[in-house]
Parts: C-alpha cells; structure tokens; sequence
C-alpha cells in the first residue's frame, strides 16, 4: 500500500508515537507485508526469530520491538508493539469509510454493464465494460474488476484477511487496506468469497474461471487461464501460476507456489508447492502417479497377508 503521498520517518513516528532510528527526513513511501516490500514500505516485526528476515528483506523501514544495529539504507521505527501501530497506520492511511447507498458515488461501472439487484458497491470500486454482476453480490472498497467478468448471486469481493494475532485477552486481527482485483474474462461463481490483501492486492488473473463455494485468501495471486472447481479453498499468500487445475474441495495452505500447468486432483491438500506441469493427489498431496501404485500396493496387503498366513500354516504340517 503506497501512501497518498511521501512522508517523513519523523512524521510517521509521531502518528505512532514511537522511537526512531535514522535520518527524520528519511523517506517513507507506504507499508507492506514482507513478501510483497519494496523499497520505500514499512514492514512491521515483532519477533526475534524473523528480525534478520525484515532487516534484510526489500523494505527500507523496519517497525520493530526492540532496537538493534540498522543496516546502512534503512531507518527503525522502535514500538513496544508493533502489529498495534502497523494496524494504526492502517487506519490512518486507509480507514473504513461507511457506505449509506447501495453503490457508492464514487464507484465507476462501465459501459454494458449489468448490476442486479440487492447488490452492494462500495467506495473507489471500478468495475468495467460489458459485465454482469448479479443479484446479491457485495463488492467492498477499492476493488477493480476488468472488462467481460460475470460474477453469481451471493459472492464476497474484499473481505478482511484472516489474520490474528493472540493475546491474553483473546485475538487481535490484523486490519486489511489492500484490495482485490479482478482481469479482464474471468467467470466467478455462486457464494465464492477473495479477502482483500492485507496492504497489497489479491488477484484474479485474466481468463480464469472460479465454481461455486470458493474461498482465496489475502494477498493470493491467481494467474492465467486458472480452473479452480467447487469448495476449492486457497489460503493467503498463495502464488498460483497460469494454467492450473484444481478439483473440487482442495485444500492448499498458505505461502506455497503451485506452478504453471500443475492439475490437482479432487480432495488433495497441498502444503508444500508444486513443479510445473505435474498432477497431484491425496493429503499431503504429491505426484498422482506415485499416490495411485501406493494405493494399489495398499490394497494388496490383506491378500498378502493371506498367503502369509497359508504359508504359515503349510510350514507347520
């Protein structure tokens, strides 16, 4: 999330107030989360174990719990709690501004475009030329839909990311100011549910086609000419290259690649990713064709066990 303009280190630790460490003119040009920082973002930690990791990353301030040597290029923000004041830059950047119509004054619907009825638009949503949106679908703040898209009755656009934080008192979420962009030619089906991304986007790549009963997590990116089949859920943070195949009610955790042309089987649960061009089944899912000949080993064992047990007993005589 890039900020509406650039701002000071000073500046943005006087909105937190916090310690920093670096020049107070030090630019700071938005916020991310540290698989998508580039330089200019801040990226917030807040434990020990991923210090190197945010220090290193892209990200040119680092929000951090406790001070330590500064890598030369780069400024610290010092928080007792940072996830408190990254959610505070949030709200101040990209705050929850409350809709009081049905599509908002500031929505932009293209050309040929069809809404039906009982949708919600909300703010700074751009949807394009010869659409169909149909009834009781509700598109959340700042999304982008491109042209040729159809989106089914009942579908959620821009939801929050599913992410807490656990505290004694019980669990923080992690406040949402990304965005969910739709290509151009994509079909999303029935009661299909896309968090927004954190502070980035999450993304539906042109040409993709969505079943009913989907759910994508935030900051998922799904690439080109995808075929994602019913009750298929995608955690976030998830990188989904061109050309897959997923069947009906698979699982893939967050953080994995599943590469270009990868088809997976219905009911297999991914947690690791996957090479190109390669078919995969069951939980934990790996190559199909393995998974198939250990199945028929499997199902083998009780007539093997029956000639063990003949065997046995022909020793005995």
């Amino acid at each position: 999330m890039k900020f509406p303009k650039p701002q000071t280190l000073k500046e943005i630790a006087r909105l937190i107030d916090c310690d920093f460490v670096g020049d107070k003119d030090f630019p700071v040009l938005g916020m991310n989360e540290i698989h998508v920082v580039q330089p200019g973002d801040i990226v917030f930690v807040d434990h020990p174990k991923y210090y190197d990791k945010a220090l290193q990353s892209a990200a040119t301030i680092v929000l951090i719990n406790k001070k330590v040597d500064c890598p030369e290029g780069k400024a610290l923000l010092v928080s007792d709690d940072p996830f408190r004041d990254f959610n505070k830059l949030t709200e101040y950047f990209k705050p929850f501004r409350p809709s009081d119509k049905t599509i908002s004054d500031t929505a932009i619907i293209g050309t040929n475009t069809v809404v039906q009825p009982n949708c919600f638009i909300g703010n700074n949503v751009t949807i394009g030329n010869n659409c169909i949106i149909h009834s009781n679908v509700s598109i959340y703040d700042d999304t982008i839909i491109g042209d040729n898209v159809t989106i089914h009755a009942g579908t959620v656009l821009g939801a929050n990311a599913f992410y807490y934080k656990k505290r004694p008192e019980g669990y923080d979420r992690l406040k949402s100011g990304g965005r969910v962009v739709i290509e151009n030619n994509v079909d999303i089906g029935a009661a299909c549910t896309i968090d927004r991304g954190v502070t980035a986007d999450t993304r539906i790549g042109e040409g993709s086609k969505l079943d009913n009963q989907i759910q994508i997590g935030h900051d998922t990116v799904l690439g080109k000419q995808c075929l994602i089949a019913s009750q298929t859920g995608i955690a976030g943070c998830v990188i989904v290259e061109d050309n897959v195949t997923m069947w009906g009610q698979v699982g893939v955790k967050s953080g994995v690649t599943i590469a270009k042309g990868t088809e997976l089987f219905a009911q297999s649960g991914v947690n690791q990713s996957t090479q190109e061009n390669k078919t995969y089944f069951g939980t934990p899912a790996y190559e199909a064709r393995l998974k198939f000949k250990e199945m028929a080993y499997v199902r083998k064992i009780p007539e093997i066990i029956t000639q063990l047990k003949t065997q046995d007993k022909n020793n005995e005589r």
